[in-house]
């Protein structure tokens, strides 16, 4: 086992400590200390470095203790200023366990009962990967490539991730690749058609991309006032190489300036509960209405910024439409002054009544925007995770567009702060021939009836229509067929019906409740088990990578996936094509080197593997910067090249598109209740529902872990009002039913969520009987979660979109 030395991280906040780095011969080796000098290793270990792989965006660091080859215990980042420690949470410290675990999966499993019983017999891997090239072959011939989905996933993966399957799929003639992602579905499909795609890049918009939103650095070192909208770092983004950290400096920085952070949540989330300035609470799936109030507001105070609204965008009011739309209406300023569409005028009044917010309390808040200085306005993707959400996630915006207040220093675009604009290393490459991409919330849909799917009804892009139905399904590092999917007894239907998909192949390190669907169960080597690399992940702002490991042998016969895959590769006569000539070791070191040319600044390879972690200091960022500039020189990649309040392409999507009973796409951002949103509760149903991201879990990562579990309990979240009229009291155990599912699950009655409302964490695993009740003691969100994709991106806007009643059991 390597001795690897730990390093202090490369880059300290003053000129003085970057000026002493740069003496001592550059960042990349600059600033090394061995481990004993920090008292933080036996004499008898060796030490291994890896980074924490699952969802949250952090990729903190950690250091696996070894003894006589098995890891001993984990310690995380030890080294270096207290800023930039990427010290792990309370969820990535107990990563060993995982890794650890009796209950990891061991051997390659066969299904021999039902689909979805859970029930498997143990195979070899010769059986497995014949089996495979078996099923792929015969979908191709039978069906096409067209058949073959990879699912969506945010497990624990492996260093090289979910492409060499992609890869191996590619070189077989395609797959069906996925369209935006279960996180910010909605934000994805909708924000381009007002800030556009970004044209030099020529990529899928980024909702959280540098280009298009500022980072937390930039507020802390200008804002006076920052504005968050069901934005919970300290819930979602734990960890010290994660946003929370730098939402910490921020507020440091804000207070200090004699500013305030106002939270806006419908429950007081744990940033909101981490800083005494104010939390609004707010009814859930109706921030569109708050937001068209505050805008309302700065119209009556005049405090928008006409010229910037003049210049700058396009649809704010009658003399900025475009001609298609002029003289109808159709403005947002007419929305919210009651000369649009509906006649009805957004005040504060209106409002109110929706979102349960005092009338004064929003005048309020936006006297304190119109006044700010420098008001950073932000948004978490819960929000737009609704129904409604496409026009969530707009109005949002609307709030620092209607001010003039994006481009400058100290504010935001109304997006979530923004994502590191450099990743120091790639992946492993793969093509898909096939450029068919289903929304990621489709997979159901297109198993059931795939080949009806079409552009202008499914959301289908780069093609008119999807060629066939579903029939090979893939599962890497994911639990997204049952648990993070929705209505969850429907995709039971579906799933367990054979003739519908043929084949389902999942690969994990162990049995998810989706893995209870798989036709083969693959057992993976974890990232503690092989040679890993990552680069920093998309939350805290600075840029960075990890080499190190393996820490340990994996257990039984988990092997790795690209192994796996490259002796798939080689039953269809492509294993040279597959691996180039390399092993997934010379892979990481190739790819290491590709990004070491385009930064020459990295250490070399062997310093690398000595030092194990290398971290490079990111300036602030201000979202639409160039754009504030020169708007002539830098368009927005929208057809008119600026802001587009109003959006021509979507008022005619809404004109051409194949909408469900009751669906709208909206040209302007509005406030649409949405399907089983505001004032769609009813007598059976009296209360509103919602997820939420929570700390013992990412998603439904680390959601087997016992003692993560008895720390934070799965309750649901109940106001004292709502328990009183229905005799719960705290630690109670309750049901919560919905129009599609029933769950039990353990009542906290506090104030600190909005009356009317139910919330409950997400991610907890669906523990139920499908061939009796079907009541899920395991309290899953998503057993309650209607699947009904939204208008516009097709999209899981139902997550956080739920009515309920909630009976003591």
């Amino acid at each position: 086992m390597p001795q690897l030395n730990q390093s202090r991280r490369t880059f300290m906040k003053s000129a003085g400590a970057l000026a002493a780095v740069a003496a001592a011969g550059g960042a990349a080796s600059a600033l090394t200390q061995p481990t004993e000098a920090l008292g933080s290793k036996r004499e008898e270990d060796a030490i291994a470095w890896s980074m924490c792989n699952v969802n949250c965006g952090g990729n903190c660091i950690f250091q696996w203790h070894v003894k006589d080859g098995k890891i001993a215990y984990m310690e995380t980042d030890n080294i270096g200023d207290r800023d930039f420690q990427a010290r792990a949470c309370l969820r990535g410290r107990s990563m060993r366990r995982w890794v650890n675990s009796p209950d990891r999966l061991l051997y390659p499993m066969k299904r021999v009962g039902k689909r979805g019983e859970g029930k498997f017999e143990r195979i070899s891997w010769e059986e497995a990967i014949q089996l495979i090239h078996d099923k792929i072959q015969y979908t191709i011939d039978t069906y096409g490539n067209e058949a073959i989905y990879f699912n969506y996933g945010t497990g624990m993966y492996s260093t090289t991730g979910r492409n060499p399957s992609k890869r191996l799929l590619g070189m077989l003639g395609g797959f069906v690749n996925q369209l935006y992602d279960y996180s910010t579905h909605m934000m994805s499909a909708s924000m381009p058609y007002m800030f556009g795609s970004d044209k030099k890049k020529g990529s899928v918009y980024s909702p959280y991309d540098n280009v298009n939103a500022s980072s937390f650095s930039e507020a802390e070192a200008h804002s006076d006032l920052v504005v968050m909208f069901g934005n919970s770092p300290a819930d979602t983004r734990m960890g010290g190489a994660n946003a929370v950290w730098d939402f910490a400096r921020v507020r440091e920085a804000v207070n200090e300036r004699g500013g305030k952070i106002v939270n806006i949540d419908y429950r007081l989330n744990e940033t909101s509960a981490g800083h005494s300035d104010e939390w609004l609470p707010i009814r859930t799936g109706t921030d569109a209405a708050l937001c068209a109030a505050l805008c309302h507001e700065f119209v009556v105070d005049g405090k928008t910024d006409e010229d910037f609204l003049s210049t700058y965008c396009v649809g704010w009011d009658e003399s900025t439409m475009p001609e298609s739309a002029k003289g109808k209406g159709k403005s947002y300023k007419d929305y919210l002054m009651g000369t649009g569409y509906d006649k009805i005028e957004k005040t504060p009044e209106w409002a109110s009544k929706i979102t349960q917010i005092p009338a004064e309390k929003i005048r309020q808040l936006a006297k304190d925007l119109e006044s700010a200085k420098a008001p950073f306005v932000c948004q978490g993707w819960g929000p737009q995770r609704h129904s409604n959400g496409e026009d969530t996630a707009r109005a949002i915006s609307m709030v620092p567009i209607a001010l003039g207040q994006i481009g400058l220093p100290g504010t935001n675009t109304g997006q979530r702060e923004a994502e590191p604009p450099t990743y120091l290393v790639g992946a492993l490459p793969f093509k898909n021939p096939i450029k068919t991409k289903l929304p990621v919330y489709q997979w159901l849909n297109a198993i059931d009836h795939g080949s009806t799917m079409t552009a202008t009804n499914a959301g289908i892009v780069g093609a008119d229509k999807l060629g066939s139905d579903i029939k090979l399904l893939i599962s890497y590092a994911g639990n997204c067929f049952t648990n993070q999917h929705g209505d969850i007894n429907k995709v039971h239907e579906v799933l367990s019906d054979e003739t519908k998909c043929e084949f389902i192949l999942v690969w994990d390190t162990v049995l998810t409740d989706s893995g209870k669907y798989a036709d083969l169960l693959l057992p993976d080597a974890m990232r503690a088990e092989q040679m890993n690399m990552q680069t920093q992940g998309y939350s805290e702002y600075y840029t960075g990578v990890t080499v190190g490991g393996p820490a340990q042998e994996a257990p039984g016969e988990c092997r790795s996936h690209y192994d796996v895959c490259a002796d798939i590769a080689e039953t269809f006569g492509i294993r040279e094509q597959f691996t180039e000539g390399r092993t997934q070791e010379q892979w990481i070191e190739f790819l290491y080197n590709e990004g070491r040319k385009k930064h020459p600044e990295m250490p070399t390879w062997d310093e690398i593997l000595k030092q194990g972690v290398y971290k490079k200091e990111l300036p602030p960022s201000i979202g639409l910067k160039d754009f504030r500039d020169d708007p002539v020189a830098h368009p927005l990649g929208t057809p008119s090249g600026k802001i587009e309040i109003y959006s021509e392409s979507l008022d005619k999507l809404n004109d051409s598109w194949e909408l469900e009973k009751g669906e709208e796409i909206h040209a302007i951002p509005v406030f649409w209740p949405g399907p089983e949103g505001y004032g769609e509760v009813t007598d059976e149903f009296p209360l509103y529902c919602s997820g939420f991201h929570y700390k013992s879990r990412t998603h439904s990562s680390f959601g087997f872990i016992k003692e993560l579990d008895e720390m934070n309990r799965q309750q649901a979240w109940i106001n004292p009002i709502d328990a009183k009229l229905r005799s719960i009291e705290n630690g109670d155990k309750c049901r919560v039913k919905s129009p599609v599912g029933e769950i039990e699950i353990e009542a906290k009655v506090t104030p600190r969520i909005i009356p009317g409302t139910v919330g409950i964490p997400q991610g907890a695993w669906h523990d139920a009987d499908m061939n009796g009740d079907r009541v899920d003691k395991g309290g899953c969100v998503n057993t309650l979660t209607a699947y009904r994709p939204t208008p516009l991106a097709k999209g899981n806007g139902p997550s956080h979109s739920i009515i309920v009643q909630i009976t003591k059991a």
